[in-house]
């Protein structure tokens, strides 16, 4: 069966267009240049639903200064809904990585909502006479102005989905916490054994640390929040009517519900990036610190006989093709491989941001992939870790406490009393010896019995307070 087709024209010639598709010409052109990464705009639901809001603002706005008619702007604000909704992402075909500094995305999203618009009214895709992707549905704007918002708002949105993630693991790091308080065990640094701490101290710093970052990623989240909207091509409002500016970010704050403003002054707005690089650095903190409590956690789950076996992590799969019964750390590690990848996009946004020149910066698409790629990675590695992993540890209890017994750290309690010239020789005794601390101590005839049963009882060594002579 031949399927129908439309001619559409630009300035450089005229393709044929399947009838079935609501992108046109433009967009065509967007998808045979850059097949780049294979992940188009569809791939970004958040950024597509974005850029419905912006252009519903735009068409209102656009009403209301006499700009649109009104049964034409009515039309593409209902087709913006069908966007919004979610119902047209199939039409959205663009790499999300290309040149021209979005105005591929722009002109997929303008096409697309003027060929909806036409069959609301009525008519047949491309009878761009009467709707036209740019005297109608771009009106009073340029890709300038319209990526870079709605790619804010795509931001957001992510964000606030990550920062729910990251609330729900830090609750159940905490959790741990208090579940661990009593289990007595061994504090390393550099790998070697330090002074005991207890495993819900470890935990509980874990649940500190999360929260800290929840913080830093909200502050970030608040800098996305300004717009440049109305600035059309270098910030200079050109071919926007007075007051467009205004009233189409007061639409965008209606039609979103999140706490938009207007840039103090759009020619700096459209080619500043600062607030792309300071998310991009704030998730690469977070990162670093989620991947390190990963090494952790693998550390602490190593073995089970010949590692530290401190926890359990929960067997998710086994882990060999040849070794029968071994079962690996994974969730720890696919956690780690998601920092990594962070890590080496906030590389990209850095570079990106720095190539800008004069009035614009062109990376954009390259930065919107990473930061919307990464906050997603975050978010499903923060469920993932906390669903598969963390809610499933258990201790093990008599481990942990006879690491504490039989290590030499614990020394380090009888300096106040003993100093530290004398406990040193202590120490390398027990090294060399493999004799007990306990044992030295109380052969040497250096402290009664009653008295280093005080300083090494468990419950000094959970809460250490300083004990003298």
């Amino acid at each position: 069966m031949q399927k129908h087709t439309r001619i559409e024209r630009d300035f450089l010639g005229e393709r044929e267009i399947p009838d079935e598709y609501y992108f046109g010409i433009q967009t065509l052109r967007g998808i045979e240049n850059f097949d780049i990464s294979r992940l188009t705009l569809e791939s970004f639901p958040s950024l597509i639903k974005s850029l419905g809001y912006v252009k519903k603002a735009a068409a209102l706005t656009n009403k209301d200064l006499g700009v649109l008619k009104p049964e034409i702007a009515d039309a593409i604000v209902q087709a913006c809904d069908s966007v919004i909704a979610g119902e047209l992402n199939d039409q959205f075909r663009v790499d999300m990585i290309q040149g021209g500094a979005g105005t591929s995305t722009n002109m997929n999203a303008n096409e697309v909502i003027a060929n909806k618009a036409l069959e609301i009214l009525g008519h047949p895709k491309g009878k761009y006479e009467i709707v036209h992707p740019n005297n109608h549905v771009n009106c009073s704007q340029s890709t300038n102005d319209v990526y870079p918002t709605a790619l804010r708002i795509a931001l957001y949105m992510r964000i606030g989905h990550a920062l729910e993630e990251m609330e729900l693991l830090q609750l159940e790091f905490s959790a741990k916490g208090r579940e661990f308080k009593d289990v007595l065990k061994m504090g390393r640094t550099q790998l070697q054994d330090a002074v005991p701490m207890t495993l819900g101290q470890e935990f509980t710093a874990y649940s500190v640390t999360v929260q800290e970052d929840i913080k830093r990623l909200s502050e970030a989240r608040a800098l996305v929040t300004e717009v440049n909207l109305g600035g059309t091509a270098i910030g200079t409002m050109i071919n926007s009517p007075e007051g467009y500016r205004e009233r189409a970010t007061e639409y965008l704050k209606q039609v979103t519900g999140l706490p938009l403003v207007t840039s103090l002054d759009l020619v700096e707005a459209t080619w500043d990036t600062g607030a792309y690089v300071q998310l991009s650095g704030v998730m690469k903190r977070i990162a670093v610190k989620l991947s390190k409590i990963c090494n952790d956690l693998r550390l602490l789950s190593s073995g089970p006989r010949a590692g530290l076996n401190e926890i359990n992590l929960p067997q998710m799969q086994p882990g060999s093709s040849i070794m029968p019964g071994k079962v690996n750390p994974v969730i720890p590690e696919v956690v780690n491989q998601v920092a990594f990848q962070i890590i080496g996009s906030d590389v990209t946004v850095t570079m990106a941001a720095e190539a800008g020149q004069l009035q614009l910066n062109v990376m954009e698409p390259v930065i919107a992939y990473n930061l919307i790629y990464s906050l997603g990675l975050l978010s499903r590695a923060c469920k993932v870790l906390r669903e598969k992993c963390v809610s499933g540890i258990t201790a093990n209890v008599s481990t942990c406490r006879d690491m504490v017994f039989n290590s030499i750290g614990i020394v380090t309690a009888l300096n106040p009393i003993l100093g530290y010239d004398v406990c040193s020789s202590i120490a390398k005794e027990s090294l060399n010896t493999g004799e007990s601390v306990f044992n030295i101590v109380l052969n040497r005839g250096l402290l009664s019995e009653e008295k280093l049963k005080e300083i090494f009882s468990p419950e000094n060594l959970m809460n250490p307070k300083f004990i003298s002579e």
